[in-house]
C-alpha cells in the first residue's frame, strides 16, 4: 500500500544518529516538503562512536564533522537550518542514560506538534534505534506514527506501506553522499563503521518502506 501523505501538514522525523534520517526517510522528507508541509528533524545522538579508533578524527572532531554533514544533508533535502535539531546525546549510550536524561529526551520530543511522526522501528537491531523509538510515545498527542527500517531485512514485523522515490531517488543519493564520514572518508580505523557499496545500493533502492505503529 502506498503511504498516504496528502493530509500531512506538520511532520517530525526522529533519527538516532546523523545519517539515519537520510537512509530511512529522505524520500518522505522530499515528498512532504514539496507539498508544503513543515518538517522538523531531530537527531538524537552525536554520532561520535562510529570510529572510536581514528587518530585523524578524535571524538570531538568526529562529532563536529558529523553535525556539519547532517546540516548539509538536511539542506539538500529542503530542510531549513532552524528545523534541524541536534540533541547530541552520547552515541551508543542511550540505554545507559540516567533517568533524568531519559526524561529530558522524552520531553524534548514531546514539544513537537505533528500529525505524522517517523521513528525507527521498535524492533530494530540497534539498541539506540530501539531506545529512540521507545522515547517517541503515542501519548505525546501525535496523530500518526510510522516506523522506518535503517537496515534492510532486520526487524520482526513487516512493512505496511511503501513510498516510491521516483525522481527523488538521485536527490536521496546526493544527501546520503553528504555523510562522507560513514562512506569511507575515515581510513585510519579498520574497525570503524563504513557503509560499503552493496549496502549503499540497498539504501538507495527505488522505494522506502514504513510500518504503521500503534
Amino acid at each position: 500500500m502506498i503511504l498516504p501523505l496528502a493530509s500531512v501538514r506538520r511532520a517530525l522525523i526522529v533519527a538516532p544518529h546523523p545519517d539515519d534520517e537520510t537512509i530511512g526517510c529522505a524520500g518522505l522528507i522530499l515528498r512532504l516538503r514539496r507539498q508544503g508541509a513543515r518538517v522538523d528533524i531531530v537527531i538524537v545522538t552525536d554520532g561520535g562512536a562510529s570510529h572510536r579508533g581514528s587518530a585523524a578524527f578524535p571524538r570531538a572532531r568526529l562529532v563536529a564533522t558529523r553535525a556539519a554533514e547532517a546540516r548539509r544533508a538536511a539542506m539538500l533535502l529542503g530542510i531549513p537550518a532552524a528545523r534541524l535539531h541536534l540533541l547530541a546525546l552520547p552515541d551508543g549510550g542511550l540505554d545507559t542514560l540516567a533517568r533524568p536524561a531519559r526524561i529530558r529526551l522524552v520531553r524534548a520530543l514531546a514539544r513537537f506538534r505533528a500529525d505524522l511522526v517517523a521513528t525507527p522501528l521498535p524492533d530494530d537491531a540497534h539498541p539506540d534505534h530501539r531506545d529512540t523509538a521507545a522515547a517517541c510515545h503515542r501519548r505525546n498527542g501525535w496523530t500518526r506514527r510510522i516506523g522506518y527500517g535503517v537496515w534492510p531485512g532486520r526487524g520482526r514485523g513487516r512493512a505496511t506501506h511503501r513510498l516510491p522515490l521516483g525522481p527523488d531517488r538521485p536527490r536521496k543519493a546526493t544527501a546520503l553522499a553528504a555523510h562522507a564520514t560513514q562512506l569511507g572518508r575515515i581510513t585510519d580505523d579498520p574497525a570503524g563503521f563504513t557503509i560499503d557499496a552493496a549496502t549503499r545500493r540497498r539504501f538507495l533502492r527505488p522505494q522506502e518502506f514504513y510500518r504503521l505503529l500503534p
